[in-house]
């Protein structure tokens, strides 16, 4: 383009700026500009954001008024000063009296959370928010104060009703938690780090959370919804406003918010408060067997074609179980029409159940399926739950034996057993990495019973070359089953 007149140059640039206007002109007729295609779409997504804003206003609005927070006070006495008996000061001569002008009882204070759910005052939390306190004092959200009376409590599913005397208390609504679906945005409310009525959200995680170790009864929903110290006891919320749960604890290696919260099914909280406000305790039935998990090495020992189900290892004397004919070695795989995967599934389902009522038990007995009818009995108080209903499974010969005599049996608490005493395990063994521990019993072995050096070789003669090797193993009360692979 060189050598170009000023006229030539121009005229170009009165093309150019004809070109111009008339792409302008262009756009603006077929509106084709990406402001314009932005701004409707904005519209449209402020519109589902706006309504998704006034759901969470709505719940906060009408569910916050019955979210309490919950100050516990306890009387503590200091037992001897620092941990040294008195005594111990009388070194400091003519001031050894000194000690006695300091307190001997202080006062340490708890915080939580809870939900308003009868007009009556009855208030829902948990059972570690209140237990063992000497005061409980509830303050609402319109900054009125009341103390609290204990109505009952389950710790077993760390569930606790309380209830305050007043006029014109704001209730929550409860829902129904059989209709929660993961991935569905919920709520928390709470008092976390003395902040009152803190709203928080996440969704549900996952649900049937079990293993947790927060109580002895566990089908928890999970949510990432922000639960911190001092919301427990709160509310878990669904977009309609409805409690479809109580937040009972986190999961944090810190003890801060880390994204895992668990809590309690709202149906498993109107059970237990309708058992409570009717007897002031909770009655659950009773299986009487010890049961444990099966594992990949125990589906492989007893043929089964799932690890589905709940493997019988003991039966108590006189239970339920024991007299409707259950078997050590059974694998229970329904309960009254409903399919058992697991330790949990079968010991919530048991539980839950009334005393008296006939279940139906489908259960694996040597390869065949079995049905069983079985009138539940109620769990005695004496049993804690580990005991009664689950046991530890040990996962996985490097060991000395010995036949029971009379005083060994004495020794090692097996009065009236039969087996072979393990009196040494090798470190790194087949026996130790298999569970087996120096005391254990050895009751059978491939599901033979074993008293003599010559039952137990002549059942590990059964079983074939590098195969596992199922055991029955007692330790102390407890009976269990192990597979012992062969090095």
């Amino acid at each position: 383009m060189a050598g170009m007149s000023a006229r030539e140059w121009s005229l170009l640039a009165i093309v150019g700026i004809a070109c111009v206007i008339i792409g302008l002109v262009i756009s603006a007729s077929l509106d084709l500009s990406p402001k314009a295609v932005s701004q409707e779409l904005d519209e449209e997504a402020l519109r589902t954001l706006d309504q998704l804003s006034a759901a969470y206003m709505y719940v906060a609005e009408v569910v916050s008024p019955a979210v309490v927070n919950i100050t516990t006070t306890t009387t503590a006495n200091y037992q001897n000063y620092g941990g040294f008996p008195p005594d111990s000061f009388n070194f400091f001569g003519p001031f050894e009296d000194f000690f006695d002008r300091f307190p001997r009882e202080y006062k340490m204070q708890g915080e939580g959370s809870g939900v308003i759910v009868s007009s009556d005052g009855l208030i829902l939390t948990n059972n570690h928010v209140i237990a063992d306190t000497d005061e409980i004092t509830v303050r609402l959200m319109d900054g009125r104060e009341f103390m609290a009376d204990v109505v009952g409590a389950d710790p077993k599913t760390d569930i606790a009703l309380i209830q305050i005397k007043g006029g014109d208390l704001p209730v929550a609504v409860l829902g129904d938690s059989d209709d929660v679906q993961v991935g569905q945005i919920v709520l928390a409310i709470g008092h976390p780090f003395h902040q009152s009525h803190t709203v928080t959200q996440g969704i549900i995680s996952a649900k049937g959370r079990s293993n947790v170790g927060l109580a002895e009864y566990e089908d928890f929903f999970q949510t990432d919804a922000a639960i911190n110290p001092g919301n427990s006891g709160g509310p878990l919320i669904n977009l309609k406003g409805e409690v479809i749960g109580i937040n009972t604890a986190i999961a944090s290696a810190t003890g801060q918010y880390a994204g895992v919260g668990f809590s309690i099914p709202i149906n498993i909280c109107k059970d237990i408060m309708q058992q409570l406000l009717e007897s002031g305790k909770v009655t659950r039935g009773w299986l009487g067997v010890y049961i444990q998990p099966v594992d990949k090495d125990l589906q492989e020992q007893f043929g089964l074609e799932t690890r589905d189900g709940a493997l019988v290892a003991e039966v108590m004397d006189d239970s339920p179980a024991q007299k409707a004919g259950i078997e050590r070695g059974d694998i229970i795989v329904g309960f009254n029409g409903e399919k058992v995967k697991g330790v949990n599934e079968l010991r919530n389902m048991v539980a839950s159940s009334e005393v008296g009522l006939e279940a139906n038990l489908e259960v694996i007995r040597d390869g065949k399926t079995k049905y069983i009818k079985v009138k539940l009995g109620e769990l005695p108080e004496d049993i804690p739950m580990h005991k009664m209903e689950t046991l530890p499974t040990e996962q996985t010969l490097g060991m000395r034996l010995q036949e029971l005599t009379p005083d060994l049996a004495d020794q090692f608490g097996y009065s009236g057993e039969m087996g072979l005493l393990v009196i040494e395990v090798a470190l790194g063994s087949p026996a130790d990495s298999a569970g087996i521990m120096r005391g254990d019993l050895i009751i059978e072995v491939a599901r033979r019973t074993v008293t003599t050096m010559d039952d137990f070789r002549e059942a590990l003669s059964s079983v074939a070359e590098g195969e596992g090797i199922l055991m029955l193993v007692k330790s102390g009360d407890y009976s269990r089953y192990v597979v012992v692979t062969p090095q």
